[in-house]
C-alpha cells in the first residue's frame, strides 16, 4: 500500500514539474512575442527587433511577472512617444498569451 502511495505521489509531482515547464514556456513565448509587436510598434526592425524582445522576456526573467513587463513597455513606449494605453497592452498581452500556448501545445504534439 504504501509502494501504491509513493508512486502516486511521485507521479503528482512529476506531473506539477511538467505542468510548470510547459507554464514557463509559454510565458517566455508570450514575452517574446510581446517584444516584437512592441518593437514593431517602436518602429524596430531586424536585429533591433529581436534583441528588444529578447530583453521583454529578460524583463520578465528578472523581476516578478507581468506587472514588470507593463511597465517596461510603458516607459518605453513613453520614450519614443508611442500612445498605448495600459488596457491595449495587456489586450494584446492577452492575445498572444493565447497564440504562445498555441505554439507551445503544438510543437509539443510533434
Amino acid at each position: 500500500m504504501t509502494g501504491s502511495f509513493d508512486e502516486r505521489r511521485k507521479a503528482q509531482e512529476e506531473k506539477w514539474a511538467h505542468d510548470e515547464d510547459l507554464k514557463f514556456k509559454i510565458q517566455a513565448r508570450r514575452d517574446k512575442l510581446l517584444g516584437e509587436w512592441a518593437a514593431a510598434e517602436l518602429g524596430l526592425k531586424d536585429s533591433q527587433m529581436h534583441v528588444y524582445a529578447q530583453s521583454v522576456v529578460a524583463a520578465d526573467l528578472s523581476k516578478a511577472g507581468d506587472d514588470d513587463v507593463l511597465k517596461k513597455l510603458r516607459a518605453d513606449f513613453a520614450e519614443r512617444n508611442v500612445k498605448h494605453s495600459d488596457h491595449v497592452i495587456r489586450r494584446q498581452m492577452d492575445a498572444l498569451l493565447k497564440i504562445a500556448q498555441e505554439q507551445v501545445l503544438s510543437e509539443k504534439k510533434k
